[in-house]
Protein backbone atom coordinates (compact mmCIF):
# COMPACT_ATOMS: atom_id res chain seq x y z
CA UNK A 1 0.00 0.00 0.00
CA UNK A 2 1.58 3.23 -0.83
CA UNK A 3 2.20 5.64 2.29
CA UNK A 4 3.28 9.28 2.38
CA UNK A 5 4.27 10.38 5.72
CA UNK A 6 4.66 13.75 6.76
CA UNK A 7 6.17 15.14 9.68
CA UNK A 8 8.56 18.30 11.32
CA UNK A 9 6.00 20.89 11.46
CA UNK A 10 5.41 22.88 14.60
CA UNK A 11 5.37 25.99 16.02
CA UNK A 12 8.32 28.81 14.56
CA UNK A 13 8.43 32.90 14.81
CA UNK A 14 8.74 34.38 11.30
CA UNK A 15 12.02 34.41 10.39
CA UNK A 16 12.51 31.03 11.84
CA UNK A 17 13.01 27.42 9.99
CA UNK A 18 11.77 24.36 10.02
CA UNK A 19 12.62 20.76 8.39
CA UNK A 20 9.97 18.74 6.90
CA UNK A 21 10.23 15.37 6.13
CA UNK A 22 8.18 12.97 4.05
CA UNK A 23 8.94 9.49 4.92
CA UNK A 24 7.25 7.53 1.56
CA UNK A 25 6.81 3.69 1.29
CA UNK A 26 4.63 1.43 -0.98
CA UNK A 27 5.77 1.94 -4.42
CA UNK A 28 9.04 2.65 -6.30
CA UNK A 29 10.24 6.15 -4.14
CA UNK A 30 13.59 6.15 -6.88
CA UNK A 31 11.61 6.63 -10.28
CA UNK A 32 8.73 9.47 -9.19
CA UNK A 33 9.25 12.85 -9.04
CA UNK A 34 7.68 14.55 -5.66
CA UNK A 35 6.24 17.23 -4.57
CA UNK A 36 4.87 19.72 -1.87
CA UNK A 37 1.90 21.33 -1.51
CA UNK A 38 0.22 23.28 1.41
CA UNK A 39 -3.45 24.58 2.30
CA UNK A 40 -3.18 27.55 4.34
CA UNK A 41 -6.04 28.22 6.78
CA UNK A 42 -9.80 28.98 4.87
CA UNK A 43 -7.53 28.72 1.71
CA UNK A 44 -7.05 26.30 -1.44
CA UNK A 45 -4.52 24.23 -1.92
CA UNK A 46 -1.30 25.91 -3.41
CA UNK A 47 1.67 24.03 -5.35
CA UNK A 48 5.00 25.06 -3.39
CA UNK A 49 7.95 22.54 -4.86
CA UNK A 50 8.77 19.77 -6.75
CA UNK A 51 12.08 17.90 -7.34
CA UNK A 52 12.45 15.05 -9.98
CA UNK A 53 13.98 12.09 -9.81
CA UNK A 54 17.32 12.51 -9.21
CA UNK A 55 17.30 15.45 -7.43
CA UNK A 56 18.97 17.51 -10.10
CA UNK A 57 16.30 19.34 -10.99
CA UNK A 58 13.97 21.70 -8.59
CA UNK A 59 11.22 24.01 -9.00
CA UNK A 60 9.40 26.61 -6.53
CA UNK A 61 6.65 28.78 -6.29
CA UNK A 62 7.40 32.75 -6.26
CA UNK A 63 6.21 32.41 -2.31
CA UNK A 64 9.25 30.59 -1.40
CA UNK A 65 11.81 30.72 -3.82
CA UNK A 66 14.65 31.63 -2.32
CA UNK A 67 13.38 30.67 0.86
CA UNK A 68 12.47 27.08 0.76
CA UNK A 69 14.33 23.97 -0.60
CA UNK A 70 13.50 20.69 -1.72
CA UNK A 71 15.40 17.94 -1.31
CA UNK A 72 15.39 14.00 -1.03
CA UNK A 73 17.46 10.71 -0.05
CA UNK A 74 16.41 8.30 -2.51
CA UNK A 75 18.38 5.84 -0.08
CA UNK A 76 16.30 6.02 2.64
CA UNK A 77 12.58 6.91 0.55
CA UNK A 78 12.35 10.30 1.68
CA UNK A 79 11.97 13.95 0.79
CA UNK A 80 12.56 17.09 2.50
CA UNK A 81 12.06 20.84 2.64
CA UNK A 82 14.00 23.22 4.76
CA UNK A 83 12.10 26.38 5.05
CA UNK A 84 14.00 29.72 6.31
CA UNK A 85 12.85 32.62 6.94
CA UNK A 86 9.79 31.98 7.68
CA UNK A 87 6.72 34.38 7.23
CA UNK A 88 2.73 34.26 8.64
CA UNK A 89 1.57 33.54 5.40
CA UNK A 90 3.28 29.97 5.49
CA UNK A 91 1.32 29.15 8.41
CA UNK A 92 -1.00 26.17 7.03
CA UNK A 93 -0.40 22.05 6.58
CA UNK A 94 2.11 20.94 4.10
CA UNK A 95 1.80 17.56 2.41
CA UNK A 96 4.52 16.02 0.18
CA UNK A 97 2.62 14.05 -3.04
CA UNK A 98 3.54 12.61 -5.64
CA UNK A 99 4.49 13.93 -9.08
CA UNK A 100 1.19 12.68 -10.74
CA UNK A 101 -0.41 14.17 -7.99
CA UNK A 102 -2.62 17.94 -8.96
CA UNK A 103 -3.90 20.29 -6.29
CA UNK A 104 -7.00 19.74 -8.77
CA UNK A 105 -7.67 16.35 -7.54
CA UNK A 106 -8.52 18.24 -4.08
CA UNK A 107 -6.67 17.74 -0.70
CA UNK A 108 -4.14 14.38 -0.51
CA UNK A 109 -5.06 11.43 1.16
CA UNK A 110 -2.05 11.98 3.25
CA UNK A 111 -2.35 13.62 6.95
CA UNK A 112 0.27 16.47 6.42
CA UNK A 113 2.05 18.26 9.31
CA UNK A 114 0.90 21.40 10.52
CA UNK A 115 3.18 24.56 9.90
CA UNK A 116 2.64 27.57 12.26
CA UNK A 117 4.51 30.91 12.28
CA UNK A 118 3.76 33.21 14.78
CA UNK A 119 5.38 35.46 17.41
Amino acid sequence: EEQLVESGGGLAQPGGSLRLSCAASGFTFTRVVMKWVRQAPGKGLEWVSTIIVDGDRTYYANAVLGRFTISRDNAKNTLYLQMTNLKAEDTGVYFCARGDYSIKYGRPASQGTQVTIAS
